[in-house]
C-alpha cells in the first residue's frame, strides 16, 4: 500500500462516493477505472464518453472517478482500486511525475495501466494520446505564417496557460518552437496561468490584455484558456485587435471563429482516445500484444473547415 490503512479506507469511501457510471454489471465482465482529471472540462468529458461507449461494446464494467484537479486524489484512487483489484486502470493524469508511484504499484499487483494525454513515462503499459508537443509545433508554425502574411513579420504574443500541466507546458514548448522557425522576429510578452479552470483563464487573459496594450495574438494552450481568452476579448472589446489561437473547440470557440476573434484551434478527437484506451486495456487482459503508444491525430480547425465540427458545438 502507498498509504496507511485508515487513509486507505477513507481513500476508497471517497472513490466509491465521487465514482460513477457503471456499465454491464455482469460479474463475468472486466472491470475497468478511469482515473479523471476532471469532468468539467469538455475536453475530458468526451474522453469519458469514448471509453464508455467502448466498454458498453464490449460487456465490461467501466467505474470513473472525478479528481477535481487534485493530483493527489488520483493517486489515492489508483491505490483504492489496486486494493479492490480492478482488472485495469486508465488515467489522465494531472502530476505526470506524482502519480509514478502509484502506476509502479498497480504495475506490480498485475493491473496493467493505460496513460490517456498526459505522457506518464512510467511503468504504464500504454499510452494513448496526441504527440502535444509536436501538434503544438504545428500550431506554432501556422501562428508565424500568419504573422508573416498579416502582420509583416512582427507581433506581440501573450499566452494564456495552465502552469501547473505537464501537457499544456508541452504545448507551449512546441509552440515556441514553430514559432521561432516561422516568424522570428514575433516575440511572447508575457505568460499568465489560467490554472485549467475557466473562470481563472478568463481573469488572466483579461489581465494580460490590460497589462499589454499593444498586444496583437493570443495563445490558449487548453480548452478553459481558450474560452476565458475569447471571453476576455469580448469583455475587454478586444476582437478587432488581438486574434485568439487555441486548443479544443467548444460552442464559445466556434462562435470566435465565426466572427474572426479565434484564428485556428487545434482539435483532437477526444473520444478516440478513450475508446482507444479501453480497447488496448482489454486487449492487453486477453493476452494480446499492444503497442506502447497509441497516437491520435489532431486537425487544424479554421473558419474553412469549421462545418465538419459545427453540429457537435450547438
Amino acid at each position: 500500500m502507498l498509504r496507511s490503512s485508515k487513509r486507505f479506507t477513507l481513500t476508497l469511501g471517497i472513490v466509491l462516493a465521487l465514482a460513477f457510471s457503471t456499465f454491464s454489471q455482469a460479474q463475468s465482465g472486466k472491470r475497468l477505472a478511469l482515473v479523471q482529471v476532471n469532468q468539467q472540462a469538455l475536453y475530458f468529458t468526451q474522453i469519458t464518453q469514448g471509453a464508455q461507449t467502448a466498454a458498453k461494446a464490449a460487456g465490461a464494467e467501466l467505474v470513473v472517478f472525478n479528481a477535481n484537479d487534485n493530483p493527489s486524489a488520483q493517486n489515492d484512487a489508483i491505490e483504492a482500486y489496486i486494493q479492490d483489484r480492478f482488472d485495469a486502470i486508465l488515467v489522465c493524469a494531472i502530476d505526470v511525475n506524482g502519480i509514478k508511484p502509484a502506476v509502479t504499484a498497480a504495475s506490480q499487483a498485475g493491473i496493467p495501466v493505460v496513460a490517456i494525454d498526459a505522457v506518464i513515462n512510467g511503468d504504464n503499459a500504454v499510452q494513448v494520446g496526441v504527440d502535444n508537443r509536436e501538434a503544438a509545433r504545428q500550431i506554432g508554425e501556422y501562428t508565424g505564417q500568419y504573422i508573416n502574411r498579416e502582420l509583416a513579420g512582427k507581433a506581440s504574443i501573450g499566452v494564456v496557460g495552465a502552469l501547473g500541466s505537464y501537457v499544456q507546458n508541452l504545448r507551449l514548448d512546441g509552440f515556441r518552437e514553430g514559432l521561432a522557425k516561422s516568424a522570428s522576429q514575433a516575440k511572447i510578452v508575457n505568460t499568465v496561468d489560467g490554472n485549467n479552470v475557466q473562470d481563472t483563464a478568463q481573469a488572466a487573459a483579461e489581465n494580460l490584455l490590460t497589462a499589454n496594450p499593444d498586444l496583437q495574438i493570443i495563445y490558449a494552450t487548453g480548452e478553459p484558456a481558450l474560452i476565458g481568452s475569447v471571453a476576455a476579448s469580448v469583455s475587454q472589446g478586444a476582437g478587432e485587435r488581438v486574434k485568439i489561437f487555441g486548443w479544443d473547440l467548444s460552442s464559445q470557440a466556434v462562435q470566435g471563429l465565426d466572427d474572426g476573434s479565434v484564428a485556428v484551434v487545434v482539435q483532437q478527437n477526444t473520444q478516440a482516445m478513450g475508446k482507444t484506451a479501453v480497447e488496448s486495456a482489454l486487449a492487453l487482459l486477453s493476452g494480446k500484444t499492444v503497442a506502447r503508444e497509441q497516437s491520435i491525430p489532431v486537425t487544424l480547425v479554421t473558419k474553412a473547415n469549421l462545418d465538419a465540427y459545427r453540429a457537435e458545438f450547438k
